[in-house]
């Protein structure tokens, strides 16, 4: 019994450390060196991955720099008169105070939790995205209507809807891996829940949101083992349903001819307005930018230039550089989002695996269109910078997301020091 319990103990550790044949490793991290391939040298354990937080935190905190001088000049606009040139700073700075308090709670809860609230907080987002639409409650801005207001700041609740999609297809696919190869039985329920979703954002609308979150849920299907056929027939679809969204779209089209030549006397004064002078602002920069606080382009010439075009001010006034500092910070961040996702799956915990991964590809997915948009390589789109631009609601839940990743790598840490979740 012994000599059988040693070759079980060895074949184990075999398998924690790397594959019983003595290929890769599995993916897993403890702190910022892969997992120990010998018992004799123990790695050390952090409570969290501190590095994923640190790069959070430069994110927030470049981000908090450049809202505050891409708004600085607002007030001398006239629509803006009665603000201080701190006010944006301000509203900023409180939303990122909620948003560390909420991503403190956050953290608190297990992922068992979580699971368990995956559908209550996707019909929450559909009542919220029903609510904004009704007159008295929802709140419009140039014409869209997608905000609701709680007095001390207001609340966008697609922000809140992308959140609960990550949750909810995260558990959807746990409790449909038996069917997972019946179309009908593993998919279709999840398309209702998307298309409703993307009913509702079009109603106010928010098309981008929308494509976020039919990206959200399709990333997840895929990572849950969907059967590849039934992935691209679902692709094909989402891609044909957006296409009928713009060509029955007269301003949707003409987005996309405003792209396609933005510096056209038909357009550098209309749709294509924004891209243009976007781009006028990251060629200025160059490639080590005129400055902070030089920007010319804020100067009331790009619309949004706090929110949905904060990279054309980097751009020019950090340059080239600056651009490719936040590129790098996103693509790093992602992936090790991606890896915490990996980890989890590897100990057999599909649900929070799949949870850190959906929040991986919201992140990295948003900001791929942001500065896409951004760098004229895509057509307009009202997306922010993740982490980075100004916005309460998209900071507020970036944060809790966040949290939640952090508390699947937590977990995942316990786990692999022998402990229970």
């Amino acid at each position: 019994m012994s000599t059988l319990a040693q070759r079980f103990s060895g074949f184990w550790l075999r398998l924690v450390a790397g594959s019983p044949a003595g290929g890769d490793p599995l993916p897993v991290r403890v702190g910022s060196a892969e997992y120990a391939r010998t018992r004799n040298a123990p790695a050390r354990v952090m409570g969290f991955d501190q590095p994923l937080l640190w790069v959070t935190v430069a994110l927030l905190a470049f981000g908090l720099v450049m809202v505050y001088s891409a708004s600085i000049a607002m007030p001398d606009n006239p629509r803006f008169a009665r603000y201080a040139h701190t006010h944006f700073l301000v509203r900023h700075l409180f939303a990122l105070f909620v948003g560390f308090v909420l991503a403190l709670l956050a953290f608190q809860v297990p992922l068992a939790r979580w699971e368990k609230w995956a559908p209550w907080l996707l019909v929450a987002a559909l009542v919220l995205l029903v609510a904004v639409l009704i007159p008295g409650i929802g709140r419009g801005v140039n014409g869209a209507r997608r905000w609701i207001s709680l007095g001390f700041m207001t609340f966008q609740p697609s922000e809140l809807a992308k959140f609960a999609v990550v949750l909810y297809a995260a558990d959807y696919m746990v409790r449909k891996m038996d069917v997972k190869e019946k179309f009908f039985r593993a998919v279709m329920p999840m398309a209702i829940a998307v298309a409703v979703l993307g009913m509702l954002l079009l109603a106010e609308p928010d098309m981008g949101a929308f494509m976020v979150i039919a990206i959200i849920a399709m990333g997840i299907l895929f990572l849950g083992g969907v059967n590849a056929r039934m992935f691209f027939l679902i692709a094909a679809v989402m891609v044909v349903a957006f296409v009928l969204m713009i060509a029955l779209s007269d301003w949707r089209r003409e987005r996309i001819f405003a792209y396609l030549d933005p510096f056209s006397e038909a357009h550098a004064l209309g749709k294509g307005y924004q891209l243009s002078h976007s781009l006028i602002a990251i060629g200025r920069g160059e490639v080590f930018g005129v400055g902070l606080g030089g920007s010319v382009e804020k100067l009331h010439w790009l619309p949004e230039a706090h929110t949905d075009f904060l990279l054309a001010v980097i751009g020019e006034e950090f340059g080239l550089i600056g651009v490719l500092s936040v590129i790098g910070l996103f693509l790093w961040l992602v992936r090790r989002i991606m890896h915490i996702g990996r980890q989890s799956i590897a100990l057999d915990r599909v649900f929070p695996g799949l949870v850190a991964q959906g929040v991986g590809m919201w992140i990295g997915f948003q900001a791929f269109i942001n500065m896409g948009v951004n760098l004229g390589a895509l057509p307009t789109k009202g997306l922010t910078l993740p982490l980075m631009s100004y916005g309460g609601s998209a900071i507020l839940m970036n944060l809790v997301a966040l949290a939640v990743v952090l508390r699947v790598d937590y977990e995942n840490r316990v786990l692999m020091r022998g402990g229970r979740v």
